[in-house]
């Protein structure tokens, strides 16, 4: 079994709890009343995710060749 990272971005919500979202798998987002509840929550979401491409026989996804950079703008 090989090993795969994913790049996840968490977000809190202004009315409370944390949206994650998996950006190398298109409408892979799950929500957690807090930090820890979203970060097992989007790893479940993950593991259906890549357990439904496999079913289908299509390709799953990597971070491999993903770059991330911050980049702030001064506001106007």
């Amino acid at each position: 079994m090989s090993k795969i990272n994913y790049r996840v971005i968490i977000r809190k919500e202004p009315e409370g709890g944390f949206t994650a979202m998996v950006p190398s798998l298109p409408g892979c987002i799950t929500y957690g009343e807090n930090l820890d509840n979203a970060v097992l929550m989007v790893k479940e979401a993950i593991e259906l995710y890549v357990e439904s491409l496999e079913a289908h026989g299509e390709e799953i996804p990597n971070d491999e060749n993903t770059f991330e950079y911050n980049l702030s703008l001064q506001d106007a």
